[in-house]
């Protein structure tokens, strides 16, 4: 039997208005090559001057994880070539990061787990790689944005474990703002060291690392690949033949880990100190400024069970994304109820959506939304109306929920004296079985609703009920 080890180290893109160390733009999809200058390119004579909005938004992150963080901080030159990399070194923190340790709390079929964050230092970004055939091409614009490593320690046993802890930093980021964590365009990107040692042993085996990881279900699928190899060139005997310390990428295609180079260890990089930029002292301002963070996920599930009587389910899926969290408030302040809110976003609208019709791109916006459930809280519409209405509303990608009560002629008539007077000609056309009601054969009520609900049409059923039950 074996146990795996897992540590994760997690680059987040800042979601800066320029890159850390120059005025360039951020901005994602440019022509290639535009948003750079002398800086960035690491040209002779260009010096880094260091982004203020940055260092602030690791201090925003720090204080979600109820981290350390560090006043005095050092930049550091992280020696490596790679044709994405201009200066032939990254600026980068190593002895003393911006961000000491903290600790981030995952949910688990089998209750919570702490997972402990070693680190989080900024450093710039490198550039992209694209290769074409037999042709390869450099695109420099990302070089030089900033970026949040965050670096766990080896804490997860098994790739669930580490696919929690990686959405509940995702979450952890976007709830903050300081990123929009899009794993598709690289802004939320993950290597995974992983090894094994027979259960019981406390020794730390070879670790492999499998680098730019951009998915949830591929860094799972990575994770269960690496772990099996592992385990069986050890059963093979071939485990210090075969399991080397070196950087390997995920095939997506064919599902599994290949050789990419050997691992460097720390001192291959030969950190030095940045001789071009001083040493970083956070004052007082920028501290609180960074530490003003908004509502974490935990903080807000925890308030909409205790304000709202949610269940903690309910809450949870609520504040699964940070879209749904926003829709949800955003419907509280038209004047629904938190119920009527969870029931008829969740398990409503979330319900129809399919494919790649999702809430930002169904067309429906949380006030159309509001204004549904009022009008059935308000007994305007049934609640089957109304999801004949919200059918619609998908269909055709939005529309006017009030003009779409009227066209379809779904208005509940709510006029006591409408619907007393229907009742009371049905009463008087079925004496009898007024009088076998009376003697005790309850089942026929559901034939009276039945028919005043066909006289009068578009009544208020639980009106109906309530009227029939006085008159009878």
């Amino acid at each position: 039997m074996f146990e795996t080890i897992i540590g994760l180290e997690v680059h987040v893109q800042l979601n800066t208005r320029t890159k850390i160390f120059c005025s360039c733009a951020t901005s994602f999809g440019q022509e290639p090559n535009k948003n750079v200058c002398p800086t960035c390119l690491g040209l002779p004579g260009a010096l880094p001057v260091l982004n203020r909005e940055a260092v602030k938004k690791a201090i925003s992150f720090g204080s979600a994880i109820n981290a350390e963080i560090n006043q005095n901080s050092i930049f550091a030159r992280k020696n490596y070539f790679y044709p994405d990399l201009p200066k032939a070194y990254q600026i980068s923190q190593y002895e003393i990061p911006i961000v000491g340790r903290g600790n981030i709390e995952i949910e688990l079929e089998n209750g919570s787990k702490t997972i402990g964050v070693t680190r989080a230092h900024l450093e710039e970004d490198a550039g992209k790689n694209i290769h074409e055939g037999s042709v390869s091409k450099v695109d420099l614009n990302r070089a030089c944005t900033p970026l949040l490593e965050i670096v766990s320690e080896p804490d997860m046993r098994d790739s669930n474990e580490a696919v929690a802890y990686l959405k509940k930093l995702h979450s952890i980021v976007r709830f903050l703002g300081i990123s929009d964590a899009n794993m598709q365009e690289g802004s939320f990107r993950c290597d995974a060291n992983v090894s094994i040692r027979p259960k019981g042993d406390t020794k730390l085996y070879t670790r492999v690392e499998i680098k730019n990881l951009n998915s949830f279900k591929f860094i799972q699928k990575a994770i269960e690949y690496e772990v099996s190899r592992q385990i069986e060139a050890w059963e093979d005997g071939k485990y210090e033949r075969e399991v080397v310390q070196e950087t390997r990428l995920f095939d997506t295609t064919k599902g599994e880990t290949r050789s990419m180079r050997g691992k460097e260890e720390a001192a291959d990089y030969r950190y030095f100190p940045d001789p071009d930029l001083l040493p970083v002292f956070i004052d007082e301002t920028l501290m609180e400024e960074g530490r003003q963070i908004p509502e974490m996920p935990d903080a807000k599930c925890a308030r909409y069970v205790a304000e709202f009587g949610l269940s903690q389910a309910q809450a949870k899926v609520l504040i699964s994304q940070l879209e749904l969290a926003q829709f949800f408030e955003s419907m509280l302040e038209s004047g629904v109820s938190a119920k009527g809110a969870q029931n008829w976003l969740t398990n409503e609208l979330l319900g129809r959506l399919k494919g790649e019709n999702t809430l930002l791109t169904c067309g429906i916006d949380s006030k159309t939304l509001a204004t549904l459930v009022l009008r059935v809280e308000s007994s305007k519409i049934s609640g089957k109306s109304a999801k004949e209405i919200l059918d619609v509303l998908i269909e055709q990608k939005g529309g006017d929920v009030d003009s779409l009560i009227e066209s379809m002629g779904l208005a509940q008539v709510n006029d006591d004296g409408a619907i007393i007077s229907a009742i009371d000609s049905i009463i008087a056309a079925n004496a009898d079985k007024v009088a076998e009601y009376k003697s005790g054969k309850d089942k026929l009520f559901g034939f009276f609703v039945g028919q005043v609900m066909k006289s009068a049409k578009g009544a208020n059923p639980a009106r109906v009920n309530e009227l029939l039950k006085e008159r009878l």
